[in-house]
């Protein structure tokens, strides 16, 4: 029976990554070495996608993601294959909690636009023939706005930022219809970039521009990709501070930005992460429409795999309610189980009782 997507983000749902299997971990080392084909690797991935989806199905999830089984990085595999963005690696890597990610990157060398021939149009037309109908495949990727981060623009390229942000949003306007047009109804952009704009430990002032302006500026490339979006397609952001190997980038609550992102941002839904103090009350979902987004609490941690308390997490979504009415409220994980290839330091046992978990609470909580 086909899920309707009408009612995404649904009240049980998930970020989308999931920990990558030994098998399939080694088969991309093979191919990296030359040992095995392109052909080969895309088989051992496909029958492991195939795997997960069954498994997210038995867990009674109504969505389901292909687990980024085709991507070494959340948002890199994406964006190199934009016209006018290249793949490298730096000299160093982003810095996390006391510890430095591998390096890679992507950086601007032309201008900006969608290849129709982007490879992640056919992944998802193979993955949704694997879903079948069972379930809504949702499909995720880096938000627009990940393309502002500092170094990636090229400013002989782009002098002026208005005009790389035009590209940025033309090149997602014609990745959304081709997302759409390959059957995607239900689309994520993740976006780490808004996120920092509300950390207070990330200086914006001694840079180009205040960050008063790029908190204005990430709404304005946002809504400008949606601005003409076909009417039962669903989106949503998710917002992270960092994850990877279980570890985080940064802190702060969503204060700084709630009152022009939350407020005005023309998505279906956010996903919010909460699962630690790092992220603030809930305060700031006050700024959010009644009747507008839904927010998904993302309460559930995918760095550890100790279970939440129940009645800890249904307190949790109590509170919430003091900003935004219950019935505009779902349940996930605060990230995915695996950003990166590396994964997150937890067994795929635990993964699956993560969501099996959230699925239980969820029907406790709304009864759906």
């Amino acid at each position: 029976m086909t899920t309707k997507t009408n009612v995404a983000p649904f009240r049980a749902d998930h970020v989308g990554s999931l920990l990558r299997p030994d098998n399939l971990l080694q088969a991309r080392k093979d191919f990296q070495e030359g040992n095995i084909s392109y052909v080969e690797l895309r088989e051992v991935e496909t029958k492991e996608i195939a795997r997960i989806v069954d498994k997210q199905i038995e867990a009674g999830l109504d969505v389901v993601t292909d687990g980024e089984f085709r991507r070494r990085f959340w948002h890199t595999d994406f964006l190199e294959l934009l016209n006018g963005v290249e793949g490298y690696v730096p000299e160093v890597g982003y810095q996390f909690n006391g510890e430095e990610t591998e390096r890679y990157n992507v950086r601007n060398i032309g201008k900006i636009s969608f290849d129709p021939d982007h490879l992640f149009i056919k992944d998802f037309k193979e993955f949704n023939a694997i879903v079948n109908g069972r379930a809504v495949a949702k499909q995720t990727i880096p938000s627009p706005n990940q393309l502002f981060n500092p170094g990636i623009r090229d400013t002989s390229i782009y002098p002026d930022i208005e005009d790389f942000a035009n590209d940025i949003i033309q090149a997602y306007q014609d990745a959304v219809q081709a997302f759409y047009d390959a059957g995607v109804r239900y689309l994520q952009f993740d976006d780490v970039y808004i996120a920092s704009l509300s950390s207070p430990d990330i200086s914006f002032e001694d840079g180009e521009f205040s960050r008063e302006f790029l908190i204005d500026l990430a709404l304005r490339v946002v809504n400008g990709v949606l601005a003409d979006k076909p009417e039962d397609l669903v989106v949503t952001t998710h917002l992270c501070r960092g994850n990877y190997r279980s570890n985080w980038a940064f802190e702060g609550s969503y204060d700084l930005i709630a009152p022009t992102l939350f407020a005005k941002e023309k998505v279906n839904g956010f996903f919010l992460e909460y699962d630690d103090e790092r992220s603030g009350g809930f305060k700031p979902l006050g700024q959010i429409p009644e009747g507008g987004a839904r927010v998904v609490l993302g309460l559930v941690t995918s760095k550890i795999g100790e279970l939440e308390e129940k009645e800890v997490i249904k307190a949790q979504v109590e509170e919430a309610t003091k900003y935004v009415p219950l019935n505009q409220l779902c349940l996930s994980p605060q990230c995915g189980f695996a950003s990166t290839h590396h994964g997150n330091k937890l067994t795929e046992e635990d993964q699956w009782n993560k969501l099996k978990f959230i699925v239980e609470t969820a029907k406790e909580i709304w009864g759906e």
